[in-house]
């Protein structure tokens, strides 16, 4: 059953939210009545159809392809975005792509564009987003973020670097937005029931469930909440919330 709430007039940016948790965040504030702006790097179908669905919720969706990592991209859907919206009320840090092997077998290319595509575009992002929000004194900025960010992990090294550094970014522009009314936080989120963990074979993932205490895999729709949930408190500010079922 699609529920609109009408009294909410705002616009949200989710980047990387094409698919996975991206398009569960992005589903869940339209169901909110936001108006949302979607965004991938590579697959237009998909972004498409996204779009297509979250205008069932009668609110209005702008789809950009194109890569957060690259500045001059970034730059360009924020100029969509006040042309259409007028300004920007929330922005949810989602794009991420992870790379798995030795770092002695990884290519300094591959290293390059997983920074680019986890870190550069939460600099990209937030620098453009952030002179609005300070001038209208309100403003919420989420990073999702990964266990490995605060821990590390084997054969993730520049993933894990990624998210450790969006961990920091977090904590510190935090600090520098809290004068002005503007939430930083970001969400550590475990194994997550997402493509990005499809290639574990069914063996690996029974492995991998009895190490959460939990007992099963994040869903999607739990990160989702919890990021709608951080848009409703103005005192929260500068926390990495681990969402992994008590994992790490």
């Amino acid at each position: 059953m699609i529920r609109i709430n009408n009294s909410i007039k705002k616009t949200v940016l989710v980047t990387g939210s094409s698919r996975g948790i991206g398009k569960a965040i992005a589903y869940k504030f339209a169901q909110e009545g936001y108006n949302v702006v979607i965004n991938g790097a590579k697959n237009k179908d998909s972004l498409q159809q996204a779009k297509t669905e979250i205008e069932n919720y009668q609110v209005s969706c702008l789809a950009y392809l194109g890569d957060m990592g690259d500045y001059n991209k970034a730059q360009e859907l924020f100029l969509l975005i006040k042309e259409q919206f007028g300004r920007l009320d929330v922005l949810v840090n989602n794009a991420g792509i992870s790379y798995i092997g030795l770092l002695t077998e990884m290519s300094l290319e591959d290293w390059n564009r997983v920074i680019a595509t986890n870190l550069t575009s939460l600099y990209n992002c937030c620098s453009l987003a952030v002179p609005d929000m300070v001038r209208e004194k309100s403003g919420k900025i989420i990073n999702i973020s990964s266990v490995w960010g605060n821990v590390g992990a084997s054969c993730e090294v520049a993933y894990s670097a990624s998210k450790g550094g969006m961990n920091a970014f977090t904590k510190a522009l935090a600090k520098e937005l809290a004068p002005s009314n503007i939430q930083v936080n970001a969400i550590a989120c475990g194994a997550i029931d997402t493509d990005m963990n499809h290639f574990l074979t069914n063996e690996e993932l029974l492995e991998l469930t009895t190490e959460i205490p939990s007992g099963r895999l994040g869903g999607a729709q739990e990160v989702a909440d919890l990021v709608y949930y951080l848009t409703k408190n103005e005192y929260l500010t500068g926390q990495v919330i681990g969402l992994d079922g008590g994992w790490i």
